[in-house]
């Protein structure tokens, strides 16, 4: 069995004139993913690795997710092609993932996220939010042939407020 969650970062400011890559987070996004990861954290879900986009705002939101979680930074890495809008770096990275990992906890941005959150899950998800989690859970052994898993969780920031 194997596990994605797909964590979209906080919502980002664009108050400053920095590349898309460097936009910070507001003080908005910074709430809701404290919000989300606590909330996240009850599931006790052990997590073998975590990877995060360069862009600021997705490893920002990274790391507000894995502090709140106690979780050990020697498992996450930063990775250039989860900087991915349409999903396709993003399921290339995931289905290139070492099968001795079973559950991987992934941040980044939309569309990539909804995209893959409706191909591989079975519930239709409009628009993963801005710190939006949604986790699928795939039968299948090994990364290479995911397909088609089952949606077991979504957590929204506005769900919990």
């Amino acid at each position: 069995m194997k596990r994605v969650i797909l964590v979209r970062h906080g919502k980002s400011s664009w108050k400053y004139d920095v590349a898309d890559r460097d936009r910070p987070l507001q003080e908005r996004g910074i709430n809701d993913a404290h919000l989300v990861s606590k909330k996240f954290e009850n599931e006790k879900l052990k997590i073998d690795f975590a990877f995060s986009s360069p862009a600021n705002r997705a490893l920002h939101t990274a790391m507000i997710f894995l502090r709140n979680l106690k979780y050990n930074l020697k498992h996450f890495r930063v990775d250039e092609n989860l900087y991915d809008f349409s999903g396709s770096g993003v399921q290339s990275h995931i289905q290139s993932l070492d099968d001795n990992i079973s559950t991987v906890m992934v941040f980044g941005h939309n569309y990539a996220f909804t995209n893959l959150a409706n191909t591989w899950g079975d519930q239709y998800i409009e628009n993963v939010t801005t710190s939006g989690l949604v986790q699928v859970r795939f039968d299948e052994g090994n990364w290479k042939s995911i397909a088609k898993g089952k949606t077991e969780q979504v957590i929204f920031p506005r769900h919990l407020k």
